[in-house]
């Protein structure tokens, strides 16, 4: 059966205190909505709408570019009302439907695939979940068959009823789209906030005969996102999944609860990453690498991604950027930063170096104090330097410029014109020696100062 679903994302987020809305902030480098997005169309969604403000043009451009289609919530008037706003979309769509709140980003695909599977057999589903401090949530409260009877709101629930630890996630499917619109339809808005509600659909549902079948999952899974406060606890909560992967995957952390990883973050077998080694956007590091402490490895939309190497080495307090390819055996040591550069096979930068829009051919050796100056201010500029090439330390090597292989550049040269094969270049003044000058200006500092002590 075809798998459509609605995602609530109109909310504005107001406890964030931000003009973004709070589906688009950023969990393991990943808008909360690109979570939920991955996660629903993973379990084999072929349609997905989100429902948004009118003022959330932005947004709506995110979701396009995720292959979503978008529908427009027009006013706040609950959650029963923006999930029917998503009809204008789907009217036509004849299949199952799930709907999911946007700002879940540790949602998984297997409670969907649950939820879908669940609402198969009955017509409907809800998801629900027990935490440890229900706090103020919607109880649910079972029939014996154990599908649902209804959903108390806390504040509507007696004190028996909020005994009860099973709790409304907010997730809802059903096996007709068709159905599904026609119940959120005969929603009412005879309560205090005047607004429609999601969970009063399984009612309606119920009047016609229709069972909702309830899955639970853990309190984690859908945990919401509303203030800055729970932006970081999903972010904990995010990376300490994503470490344990890695673990599970035979990545080596010296101390896991440090790193940071990215949502798309690609660790090979036997690769080791070091303590507080922070990994961005699009980056892979193969097998055999090891990425030493305190280093940053982040790839970007506009120069690429990053890729380590099979038994290359990096850091301690290593940079590497967008477009850094680092071949087998590569080293990039302390304080050296790397941007849009291939590294080939077992060249080296170990010590303050900055490589920048440049390719280092197999086998060179990049003294300490290298750099490469890319940017005249307005463009970036490529600089070649050739296989077995050794820069000297405090190099500038002023792009576009090629060195050839087997080059030896002394240190502190400043290099701007092409070098041939297995050349010498060193651009410096000639060194010149003045016999006795410095005893000379060291007695007469010291004669200078006793006047100066002898006036005060």
């Amino acid at each position: 059966m075809a798998k459509a679903a609605v995602i609530l994302a109109a909310g504005q987020g107001t406890r964030m205190k931000s003009a973004k809305p709070k589906v688009m902030h950023a969990v393991a480098g990943l808008p909360i909505l690109g979570h939920v997005v991955a996660a629903i169309r993973a379990a084999g969604v072929s349609r997905i709408v989100v429902v948004s403000a009118p003022s959330m043009d932005d947004m709506r451009g995110y979701v396009s570019s995720l292959g979503a289609e978008n529908a427009i919530q027009d006013k706040p008037l609950g959650t029963g009302h923006a999930a029917l706003a998503a009809r204008s979309v789907l009217g036509d769509f004849d299949g199952a439907v799930l709907v999911n709140n946007g700002d879940m980003p540790m949602a998984r695909t297997e409670m969907m695939a649950d939820a879908f599977a669940a609402a198969e057999k009955t017509g409907m589903s809800g998801v629900a979940f027990r935490p440890a401090d229900p706090l103020h949530y919607g109880r649910v409260v079972l029939l014996p068959d154990g599908t649902l009877d209804y959903i108390v709101e806390w504040k509507d629930a007696t004190e028996e009823q909020r005994q009860n630890g099973l709790c409304a996630a907010g997730t809802y499917a059903a096996a007709s789209a068709r159905k599904f619109f026609e119940w959120a339809s005969q929603l009412k808005n005879d309560n205090k906030q005047g607004e429609y509600y999601l969970p009063e659909v399984p009612m309606i549902a119920k009047r016609e005969g229709v069972k909702c079948a309830i899955t639970e999952t853990d309190e984690i899974t859908v945990m919401g996102v509303n203030s800055r406060a729970e932006l970081a606890d999903a972010e904990s909560q995010m990376q300490k999944r994503l470490r344990g992967r890695a673990l599970a995957a035979g990545v080596g952390m010296t101390a896991p609860e440090t790193v940071f990883l990215s949502h798309d973050t690609v660790l090979e077998p036997d690769c080791h990453i070091g303590p507080y080694v922070v990994i961005g956007p699009k980056v892979t590091v193969k097998s055999g690498a090891e990425i030493k402490s305190h280093s940053h490895l982040e790839g970007s939309e506009k120069e690429g991604a990053v890729v380590v190497g099979s038994s290359a080495l990096v850091g301690p307090y290593a940079r590497l950027r967008g477009g850094t390819v680092l071949e087998d055996g590569v080293h990039i040591g302390n304080f050296v930063e790397v941007k849009k550069t291939r590294v080939e096979k077992g060249a080296k930068a170990n010590h303050l170096t900055y490589l920048g829009d440049a390719r280092v051919g197999a086998g060179a050796n990049i003294g300490a104090g290298t750099i490469t100056c890319n940017y005249d201010g307005f463009d970036k500029h490529h600089t070649d330097i050739g296989a077995g090439a050794f820069i000297g330390s405090n190099s500038a090597l002023v792009a576009p410029v090629k060195i050839a292989d087997g080059v030896y550049v002394g240190a502190g040269s400043v290099i701007t014109k092409e070098m041939s094969k297995d050349s010498l270049a060193v651009t410096r003044a000639e060194q010149k020696e003045i016999p006795g000058w410095a005893e000379k200006f060291r007695t007469r500092k010291r004669a200078e100062k006793a006047i100066k002590a002898k006036g005060k």
